[in-house]
């Protein structure tokens, strides 16, 4: 039996770009996916896609701001013109601190936004059709990777996966659940090609949230913030290589059907920026991007 899945990679505000593509591949491609998996930015999207609510995420997702996700933002964001420059919050990190958090920020906003975009009616929606929505966290106890499908799980428990699947530490909330310290599942699989084949996928379309080749030769760090987004950004691409790879292999192997969409260009150094003008015209570029994509793959 043919399954086809789409698999969303993590990205932090990028994720309007895969939104995007997804977009166009679903209303005007007409792909219809029996499986729908997200990692971090992409467990925002995939219960919208797969119950085809798709003008509502669009709405919700390029609206964010650092207010709809930080309850205490670790960041000071200052833009001129078109350059963001982003510093450390010295008072709100000591704040946190003194509270006995372990974390510079905290995101319970984007918990309570969640609860407010994704209803108990969606949930239980979703629950009825023959789609698999599944989102990917990691168990910071146990050391590995878990993935967690809505089939299993009650309405608190997978608005909970979202939330704890998008906590990229350590400028956002970690979360004790089920006795387990649980973070942003990109610290091990920021797209899960591999785990949508396991799942039986024999057609998978990866949205991959960064250019095919490396198109950026970083700046010198200019503090100990800058170098510790530089760290974590270096290790997360090659963890997207790694997984890329496997994913091919595995593709190869199973003789399975892996179409990847890659951002055209580098949308942003700093991908826990929310900017709703830069949000939009990113959606509106995925969009564009996969018609052009799939157009000249045609002819």
């Amino acid at each position: 039996m043919s399954k086809s899945a789409l698999v969303i990679s993590g990205g932090g505000s990028k994720g309007a770009f895969a939104g995007g593509v997804a977009q166009y591949l679903i209303e005007n491609d007409k792909q219809e996916y029996d499986i729908f998996m997200g990692t971090s930015t992409g467990s925002l999207l995939i219960s919208h896609l797969a119950s085809n609510k798709i003008n509502a995420i669009k709405q919700a997702f390029t609206h964010v701001t650092q207010a709809s996700i930080f309850s205490n933002n670790p960041f000071v964001i200052k833009q001129k013109g078109k350059i963001v420059k982003t510093k450390i919050n010295h008072f709100n990190v000591i704040k946190n601190f003194i509270r006995g958090k372990k974390t510079f920020g905290e995101s319970l906003n984007l918990r309570q936004l969640l609860s407010k975009e994704i209803s108990p009616s969606l949930f239980e929606s979703i629950k009825t059709t023959s789609s698999e929505v599944v989102v990917c966290v990691s168990n910071l106890t146990l050391n590995k990777i878990e993935f967690k499908s809505i089939s299993d799980c009650s309405y608190d428990d997978f608005i909970d996966w979202i939330w704890i699947s998008c906590n990229y530490l350590p400028f956002m909330s970690l979360v004790v659940k089920n006795r387990y310290e649980y973070a942003d599942g990109g610290f091990g699989c920021i797209i899960a090609i591999e785990e949508a084949i396991k799942r039986g996928a024999t057609h998978v379309d990866a949205i991959v949230l960064t250019t095919e080749e490396q198109q950026l030769n970083r700046m010198r760090s200019r503090n100990a913030f800058d170098l510790l987004l530089s760290t974590f950004d270096f290790m997360g691409d090659q963890i997207y290589l790694d997984n890329l790879k496997v994913g091919e292999l595995l593709a190869k192997k199973h003789n399975v059907k892996l179409r990847l969409f890659y951002t055209p260009r580098v949308l942003t150094t700093n991908s826990l920026v929310f900017n709703q003008q830069e949000m939009e015209q990113w959606w509106s570029e995925g969009w564009e991007h996969t018609r052009n994509m799939l157009k000249n793959n045609r002819q």
